[in-house]
């Protein structure tokens, strides 16, 4: 679609707006062309109306577009979705394929459906050959500003150009007002369920991937415009609740009155199992408190309290690193729920009895979910099921994601099924999705351990970062160059960005291996280089004097040029950022992004190198020439690439 920059788009509006009255009447003439005494060019008209309707809708969705990205391949898929249609109306469902290019000399996009079409035709009979299919294709493209010409090649590949002042329309859009999500059709209800440690168990290095990755799909969904609930589903239920606090009682008998000082709530835990494997009256003690806690008794429900509260701190400390947002909703708030939950299933019929056990087999699986144990307890079955429906009837739900390790795939796959076949939701019109992720695994491709064998604490981890960040920084001299506060501001950067995104740039379902040495690398896709790579493109402007309100007053009078094979390549780059993020909507693979701004900093260099921004005299150093147009380009990879930084979680610094 057409977009405006913001100069001059009250006239453009008006224009537009006299444009569609005229247009809406046309159409009005054409809907009944026997008054007009041509019933025999019927057939014309209707091409002409449908014509006329594709641009009156360009038109009226063109303010959409006045701030937001345009998403050119989508765009793209709607163009030649529409010329499909009117080449080969009688087709059902015609395949569309249209992707960037992956070498200039085949234009900007390409568009491979002739070949697909043409196996299906020949399945109905028809013998077409799909260079016939192409042309037919490239007769059909409805009126658009974005395509400068499309031309078949080979069997039937359509290469597709694009127009470059709309590229440069839209590169304007992006510094004028900013990068703007593309216009969303539905303010959507998202609940990303991630993190959830265990109480009275310290967070470890499993629970980094989930917390990381789960941020950043929060991220990515709220800058998309939806509305996100990040909870954070905590073990703060169950039998283990017993024996801590059995230990409570015999260690701090005076618990109720005077804050017990637990320092090291995992030693506390290990004494206490000590005790609960070893001594059998404790152990009968651990099971009496459990049911005292079930029945919510005022000081069971205190001590249980404390020993939350003690963990949830050491938990902040992790979250307030990472700059993680995220509400406590622990299995302790479905307790309630969860009678209500086994009845309706019982009700419909849905429960077996199986040696004293309630089981409910969802369909098309062999392995049953056990929503009541034979001591007549509830289950971690019973619990995620009393959430799903929780979290589907008050919250009302469009999208769930849970985010934990694959291993726990099967588990939500039953939950999943059990939900369909109760009737609480239909996957059609309601997502709901596990994001499994890969475990995190050492230098010698074992599962990460301490080197006594034990599981790598995340505090530990965060804290080995933050010292090898420096050390990286004091080996490049930054310490001479920035203030103390400036190191302090980019040993954090450097520490927590390089974690994050060591590991979002891997694919999630992978296993991956933790490296420090790799991910401080300043080479290759890691978040040293894009960081480092960063603040020199933000520097461009700074070291030629140019201020910030004159880069503001270029965006709104400079017209963008891609005369340079660099500069068109890399305008195009930048505009990919809407398909990217749709990419990752879709199957929630967030090394999408990541690749994608190795690309976006990779296809800078090459355009740095070859064209000046700022040329200045060999003698002096003195600015002698500004390239306006050329700077803008900067700019622009500026500000997607804080973007999407923002959106992996990574905070840049202005120094570095």
């Amino acid at each position: 679609s057409k977009v405006l920059v913001s100069e001059g788009s009250s006239r453009c509006s008006e224009s537009q707006q006299l444009e569609i009255k005229s247009l809406s009447e046309e159409i009005e003439k054409l809907k009944n062309p026997e008054n007009l005494g041509i019933s025999s060019q019927l057939a014309e008209l209707r091409e002409e109306n449908a014509r006329l309707k594709y641009r009156l809708n360009i038109l009226k969705r063109s303010n959409q577009f006045n701030k937001n990205m345009l998403n050119i391949n989508q765009h793209l898929q709607k163009l030649f979705g529409d010329a499909i249609r009117m080449a080969f109306p009688d087709l059902q469902n015609p395949p569309l394929s249209v992707a960037p290019s992956q070498q200039g000399r085949f234009g900007d996009y390409q568009c491979n459906s002739a070949m697909a079409m043409a196996q299906m035709m020949k399945a109905n009979g028809q013998k077409v050959s799909p260079r016939e299919i192409a042309e037919k294709i490239v007769e059909n493209i409805p009126f658009n500003d974005l395509i400068e010409k499309a031309e078949i090649a080979g069997p039937g590949f359509i290469n597709i150009h694009l127009k470059k002042a709309f590229v440069s329309k839209l590169l304007t859009t992006v510094l004028v007002n900013g990068v703007q999500p593309p216009p969303l059709e539905m303010k959507k209800k998202v609940i990303v369920d991630f993190s959830s440690p265990n109480i009275a168990k310290e967070m470890h290095v499993g629970h980094l991937r989930s917390t990381i990755i789960g941020d950043s799909m929060c991220r990515l969904f709220e800058f998309l415009g939806y509305d996100v609930l990040r909870l954070n589903h905590v073990g703060d239920w169950g039998t283990q609740f017993g024996m801590l606090i059995a230990h409570l009682q015999d260690k701090f008998p005076n618990y109720l009155t005077v804050s017990p000082p637990i320092g090291d709530l995992q030693a506390f835990y290990k004494e206490s199992k000590k005790r609960f494997d070893s001594e059998e009256d404790f152990k009968k003690r651990a099971y009496q408190c459990v049911v005292k806690l079930q029945s919510k008794e005022p000081e069971f429900i205190k001590a249980w309290k404390l020993i939350c509260d003690v963990s949830r701190n050491e938990f902040q400390k992790v979250y307030d690193a990472l700059d993680i947002e995220i509400i406590e909703r622990g299995e302790s708030h479905y307790q309630d729920m969860m009678t209500d939950v086994v009845k309706e299933f019982e009700e419909k019929g849905l429960v077996q009895l199986d040696e004293g056990r309630k089981i409910v087999f969802p369909p098309g699986h062999s392995i049953p979910l056990t929503v009541v144990k034979s001591d007549g307890g509830y289950t971690y079955d019973t619990s995620d099921l009393a959430a799903l429906k929780q979290r589907l009837f008050e919250e009302k739900a469009d999208i769930m994601i849970y985010v934990t390790d694959s291993g726990q795939s099967g588990h939500f796959q039953l939950i999943f099924a059990a939900g369909q076949m109760i009737g609480w939701y239909n996957p059609a019109e309601t997502r709901v999705e596990h994001a499994g992720f890969g475990v995190v695994l050492g230098e010698d491709k074992k599962k990460f351990k301490t080197r006594s064998g034990d599981t790598v604490r995340l505090v530990d981890l965060l804290e080995e970062g933050l010292k090898r960040s420096m050390d990286k920084l004091i080996e490049k001299e930054r310490d001479k160059f920035l203030t103390a506060e400036e190191l302090t501001k980019a040993q954090r950067s450097v520490a927590f960005g390089c974690i994050k995104y060591a590991d979002l740039s891997h694919n999630r379902i992978n296993d991956y291996v933790f490296s420090f040495d790799k991910m401080l690398d300043d080479r290759g896709n890691t978040a040293a280089y894009l960081l480092y790579a960063f603040t020199r493109i933000r520097s461009i402007a700074r070291l030629a004097n140019i201020e910030e309100a004159t880069l503001r007053e270029a965006a709104q009078s400079t017209e963008v040029l891609l005369d340079h094979e660099k500069e068109w390549k890399l305008g195009k780059c930048i505009l990919r950022f809407p398909e990217i993020l749709q990419k990752i909507l879709d199957d929630l693979l967030l090394h999408t992004l990541c690749d994608y701004l190795y690309e976006l900093a990779t296809t800078f260099t090459e355009f740095y190198d070859s064209c000046y921004c700022v040329e200045k005299d060999r003698q002096t150093g003195e600015v002698v020439k500004v390239n306006m147009w050329r700077l803008l380009l900067c700019e622009a990879t500026a500000a997607i690439m804080a973007k999407g930084f923002d959106i992996l979680g990574i905070t840049p610094v202005q120094k570095m």
